[in-house]
């Protein structure tokens, strides 16, 4: 039996796992899928969210499991999973990227993804006025992260999406060989 923690990307919540969590818990392990910080059911203001706020969230989660756990970051998940294996190499079994940010020190998300000349969300960002989120129209997400999804799934996916705050994604990764570097990916 194994433990997984589930760290959902940009502008989802631990919701985005509902399908997938019941599956694997048939299967005998443990699954725990927090929201991050002003996502999903939490309510955290978004000028109060940072990267170590991410990390903390999903360090703390780490801490209070009884085993070490595998960490599966989607997306902007990537970059947090390989925070949480800084700061606690020994409580990470290994680190999962599914379509995830695996980041090189110094780089941050907002680095790596406008790097990405074909990607249909960039363009898409709704940026708020004071400039610390922006937010995607339901068909934009559709586009983005839905496309393979019912047209039922697509629109309640849609329904849920928060604004994302800008500065965990715009903050480089500090990853250090002796600590991140030897934790299996």
């Amino acid at each position: 039996m194994a433990t997984f923690l589930f760290v959902h990307g940009s502008w989802h919540g631990g919701w985005c796992w509902e399908k997938l969590a019941p599956l694997i818990e048939r299967a005998g392990h443990v699954v725990r899928t927090p929201d991050l910080p002003a996502h999903g059911s939490d309510p955290t203001a978004l000028g109060e969210v940072t990267l170590e706020s991410y990390a903390q969230r999903i360090g703390a989660e780490l801490l209070s499991l009884d085993q070490p756990a595998i960490l599966v970051g989607h997306s902007m998940g990537g970059a947090v999973i390989s925070e949480v294996a800084e700061a606690h190499p020994d409580r990470v079994r290994i680190l999962v990227y599914l379509a995830g940010f695996l980041l090189r020190d110094g780089q941050s998300v907002l680095d790596a993804a406008s790097t990405d000349v074909d990607s249909v969300l960039m363009p898409s960002l709704k940026w708020a006025e004071d400039g610390q989120s922006a937010s995607l129209t339901p068909d934009d997400a559709r586009a983005a992260f839905h496309g393979h999804c019912t047209q039922s799934d697509a629109v309640a996916a849609a329904l849920r999406l928060c604004p994302e705050p800008i500065a965990p994604v715009a903050t480089p990764v500090h990853l250090t060989e002796e600590r991140f570097g030897r934790t299996p990916r």
